[in-house]
């Protein structure tokens, strides 16, 4: 991409004011600091313009979503859900929770209909392809409940990696999370998203899952999001999703 001078686009501290980056004056300041790239150059001039259909902005390393008609969404699937945009069998998919909506969404990867949590949702083609890709290994965070109280030497072992029927599988992290009545709570980290993946991993050594959320995808984390509920993501979450897949 060029880095040249546009005449007839936008200035840049006009485009970031747009995208609710900050206030033009802020934006100016962030200029003039050095804290804003074009296309992979730091720019320091406030007579830029750009063109924001084609340019690549970064402030302070995080990649800036110009265009107006992109949009990234975080849903929290309820358990029950399908994670389809239609059924043809009128069962509750989370294409209904959208249906008033005039862009034309997809979900980011899946969740099975008894596994809640985070689902993104986007009309970012290039995004979403990347996030779903596994040579991009973006890193998905689930809390299980397990049966049976989880021996200390699991997380190693998860660690080192299991044969599964469709090839090995190795948790990037485990951690016990909290233990009683003969269950377990347990966080797994995963590079991966194989189908049904971490009900497949537990149950092929010995403690099968009862109850699973997906919390965070990246940087995008669930917090106390509400079940059926969706929200845009900020600049900063869009922007680790962009670093995680190299855009």
């Amino acid at each position: 991409m060029s880095t040249q001078n546009h005449p007839d686009g936008v200035r840049l501290q006009k485009v970031l004011a747009q995208a609710g980056v900050a206030s033009r004056r802020a934006a100016e300041e962030l200029i003039a600091a050095g804290r804003v790239s074009v296309d992979g150059q730091v720019v320091r001039e406030m007579g830029r313009r750009i063109d924001p259909d084609t340019a690549v902005v970064h402030v302070d390393g995080s990649r800036i979503v110009l265009r107006e008609d992109l949009v990234y969404l975080a849903l929290n699937k309820p358990r029950g859900m399908l994670s389809t945009m239609a059924d043809e069998h009128g069962r509750p998919c989370v294409g209904d929770l959208v249906a008033e909506r005039t862009e034309r969404l997809f979900h980011v990867g899946r969740l099975d209909a008894d596994t809640e949590g985070l689902l993104l949702l986007t009309n970012d083609g290039e995004l979403g392809h990347r996030l779903m890709h596994p040579s991009f290994e973006v890193e998905k965070t689930y809390l299980a409940e397990v049966m049976g109280q989880v021996p200390r030497d699991l997380g190693r072992r998860l660690r080192a990696g299991v044969e599964l029927e469709d090839g090995p599988v190795r948790v990037h992290s485990f951690q016990l999370v909290d233990s009683h009545a003969g269950r377990s709570m347990v966080q797994i980290v995963l590079h991966e998203g194989r189908k049904h993946i971490v009900r497949r991993l537990m149950d092929d050594v010995g403690y099968p899952v009862q109850r699973l959320v997906r919390t965070a995808i990246g940087d995008v984390k669930l917090g106390n999001q509400r079940p059926g509920r969706i929200r845009p993501l900020n600049h900063a979450e869009v922007g680790g999703l962009f670093r995680a897949v190299g855009l």
